[in-house]
């Protein structure tokens, strides 16, 4: 068996893609060149048990309104290096949203899905079902969630060149290193103590990601571990390599997931809102004889009428058992669901009568209670102001807080090209489902 060497290269790019230098270990023999181009395809395999015990179900979590099964999976279609995408699983849920994502499942058996089992365990079954030859296996990990297109083709680029047998992602890391000896003492590592070099002057260490690793299938079958030969790194920027191992790093990514692109176009066919603290402010005044009165923005019935007299559906969808919530729908011509405790198996049962891809649908909510409705759609939207957990889970975070033009703002996120082409009647009151309220009543400011 060779002994593995390590050699990296930086991050491709337009300018260094043709000059980087293919290898920075000890010199080895490549294995030989496949004689067909067939021989050089590649496919990635992700496994995804369903037994993880940190975080429940952790590769269904979302980030940015995507689960981290389908963002690993889309950033494997995304590579123009990858040629077929593969899901290993033991569970239902996770292998109905693999194929959902447009992966090939592989139910992976109960000996090698335990907490015990190894990812290579899972990567060489996954190999020997698939059946078909490919020269290239790619192993990507759901938990790091920011895995970069470019990144996983330039790891490739190098195994299909011979420049190396494994190439794995890492982070360069210029700090200095301790470990605490027998006696609980602190002992330098990779450094001299007493020798403190300033940054620039220092070799980086790198850190592993885990997001992935390149490996070529020849050499992984007969070593039957992910790391074997020549050994090199495909540096990641910082940014990339995130790793979600607790609950504590899953909210971090969330919010940094969730402000990276604030503003896109929303690739959806319908909206669905709160009322209190999205429409409102989330403030009321109270007067002597107990009428209710609440502020909302006239911009924000701008822009629900540019998508109301298109015909798109738009609902509102309150916890409020207030008549007030009825009478701004009524006003706004649109549909409106009041006094529901279960948002989400309403949302969900709406979404199923205007047949709709809820991966396409944007809720718009700013409190706890709006999170269950989160996990129905493919575009939960925070408010400005929402509670500290819903901006964490939101895919957009809107500018604006709530009552003070947040309706209005992603009203102008969804494009005039996804508005029907037929004109509605607007005629007719809207569709109102309420239950029973309390004496009190509300009125608007």
């Amino acid at each position: 068996m060779t002994a593995p060497t390590t050699g990296t290269a930086p991050p491709r790019t337009a300018a260094n893609a043709a000059s980087r230098t293919p290898h920075l270990g000890n010199p080895q023999k490549p294995l030989e060149a496949p004689h067909t181009a067939a021989a050089q395809r590649t496919v990635a395999i992700i496994p995804a048990r369903g037994g993880s015990k940190g975080i429940p179900l952790k590769n269904l979590q979302k980030v940015a309104g995507k689960s981290l099964l389908t963002r690993a999976i889309e950033s494997a279609q995304h590579a123009q290096r990858i040629d077929h995408v593969v899901v290993s699983t033991d569970h239902d849920g996770i292998a109905e949203e693999a194929r959902a994502a447009g992966a090939q499942v592989i139910r992976r058996p109960s000996d090698i899905s335990g907490d015990h089992a190894t990812s290579e365990s899972a990567l060489l079954h996954a190999l020997a079902e698939l059946g078909t030859p490919y020269a290239i296996t790619v192993f990507i990990q759901c938990t790091s969630p920011f895995t970069d297109a470019a990144s996983l083709d330039n790891a490739v680029d190098r195994v299909a060149s011979h420049s190396a047998d494994v190439v794995f992602s890492a982070v360069a890391d210029h700090s200095f290193l301790w470990k605490l000896g027998p006696d609980a003492a602190a002992e330098a590592v990779g450094h001299v103590a007493s020798h403190r070099p300033r940054r620039q002057d220092r070799e980086p260490h790198f850190n592993e990601t885990g997001a992935f690793y390149v490996m070529r299938t020849e050499g992984f079958l007969e070593h039957r571990h992910r790391f074997f030969g020549r050994i090199m790194i495909e540096e990641v920027p910082e940014e990339h390599a995130r790793e979600i191992d607790s609950m504590s790093d899953l909210t971090l990514v969330r919010s940094i997931a969730a402000q990276q692109d604030a503003h896109p176009l929303l690739d959806v066919q319908a909206l669905v809102t709160d009322f209190d603290g999205v429409h409102t402010d989330d403030s009321v005044l109270v007067a002597d004889d107990g009428r209710e009165v609440v502020r909302t923005h006239r911009g924000d019935g701008l822009g629900v009428g540019r998508l109301v007299s298109a015909g798109f559906p738009f609902l509102i969808l309150s916890k409020e058992r207030n008549p007030v919530v009825s009478r701004r729908a009524e006003k706004l011509r649109t549909e409106v669901l009041q006094g529901i405790d279960d948002k989400a198996a309403a949302l969900e049962a709406w979404m199923a009568s205007k047949e709709v891809d809820p991966q396409k649908v944007a809720y718009v909510g700013n409190d706890l209670n709006d999170l269950p409705a989160f996990g129905a759609v493919g575009w939960p939207i925070a408010v400005a102001d929402a509670h500290p957990k819903v901006l964490a889970a939101a895919r957009v975070v809107l500018s604006r807080p709530g009552g003070h033009g947040a309706v209005r703002e992603v009203c102008d996120l969804i494009p005039d090209s996804a508005l029907p082409a037929r004109t509605p009647d607007l005629t007719s009151s809207p569709i109102a489902f309420a239950a029973p309220h309390t004496h009190k009543t509300k009125e608007f400011a």
